[in-house]
């Protein structure tokens, strides 16, 4: 479904209305039009667009003009350059991925739930009508596996009042420890043809996080996990995605990978190897997906770092 609709090869433009200190200079100047240029120019079909939910929502729950207009825009240009997107809800009320955040409620306040449809609803009855162009992913990241039985509940009922205003717009459903691929197998039959499972992948992470300086077992600079070491290849990445291919097909459905990538301290002729490992697997699988990230966040592909090779890597990608 993915791929019939143009959704092959994507960029997530992380840092943009996530993750970020939500200044007018960010929002505003992080992101312009040459960059949306760059991406089509670089062969990419779509672009994953994470929004954290204060960019769109006030405290009380009413939505904020300024930053839907703000999407809007992002549309706009993805349109110009024969772009596709990925609208993923990054941050919600009363949850987000990272602990620092201090997001809690979601799954159990009815008045975060509340204020999680509203935003979904919004978004349905603005952008319902793009269903050709424009895909929804419910939320980034559920981190712990209690959270399970009340991800189930809520994200049903959030599809069941989109499909009131978007009947056809593909929705993507990911799962716990951090849309980890191996729990995809729990997640629930698909709402409906239009529901697909969605998964990121960062594995091995001793590989493709050394040196994270957000991440306490990974800290030091000097110990180093060359790929040699890593133990990645095609195969390992056909078998970790096993089960969820196996879900996937069982359910009459497919899986998206949202977010995949290497950090920067990995040089880049080693980065060519794990990508060009789990590419051949993606391709192998007819998995769609977006590479993390276009700019920056410890990730970004248009880096100076990758000048020297980046031919080679759009090749892989």
């Amino acid at each position: 479904m993915l791929k019939e609709r143009g959704f092959q090869k994507g960029i997530n433009l992380g840092g943009w209305f996530s993750q970020c200190d939500y200044s007018i200079e960010r929002l505003d100047g992080f992101i312009t039009e040459p960059d949306f240029r760059r991406i089509a120019d670089w062969g990419f079909d779509h672009i994953r667009l994470p929004v954290d939910y204060n960019v769109v929502q006030d405290p009380d729950g009413s939505m904020k003009e300024d930053g839907l207009q703000r999407i809007d825009r992002a549309l706009s240009l993805c349109d110009c350059y024969g772009l596709r997107a990925v609208l993923d809800l990054h941050k919600a009320p009363g949850f987000s991925f990272d602990p620092k955040e201090q997001e809690l409620g979601l799954f159990d306040t009815e008045s975060d739930q509340s204020r999680f449809y509203a935003i979904w609803e919004s978004f349905a009855a603005r952008y319902g009508g793009m269903a050709d162009r424009v895909v929804f992913e419910l939320l980034n990241e559920i981190t712990d596996p209690d959270y399970l039985p009340a991800w189930i509940r809520i994200s049903g009922e959030c599809v069941s009042r989109i499909r009131k205003l978007a009947p056809e717009t593909v929705i993507l459903l990911g799962s716990y420890h951090n849309n980890s691929v191996h729990a995809v197998k729990d997640l629930p039959s698909p709402y409906d043809n239009h529901v697909l499972y969605n998964f990121h992948c960062y594995d091995p992470i001793s590989f493709t996080h050394q040196g994270a300086y957000w991440i306490a077992d990974w800290q030091d600079i000097n110990a180093r996990v060359s790929f040699a070491e890593s133990g990645v290849s095609p195969a390992y990445f056909e078998e970790l995605f096993s089960s969820a291919a196996e879900k996937a097909r069982a359910e009459g459905t497919e899986l998206y990978c949202g977010e995949y990538g290497v950090i920067d301290t990995v040089s880049p002729e080693e980065m060519l190897f794990w990508f060009q490992a789990i590419h051949e697997v993606f391709e192998k699988l007819g998995i769609a997906r977006a590479v993390w990230s276009y700019k920056e966040m410890d990730f970004g592909l248009a880096d100076s770092r990758w000048d020297r090779l980046r031919p080679q890597l759009l090749e892989l990608l």
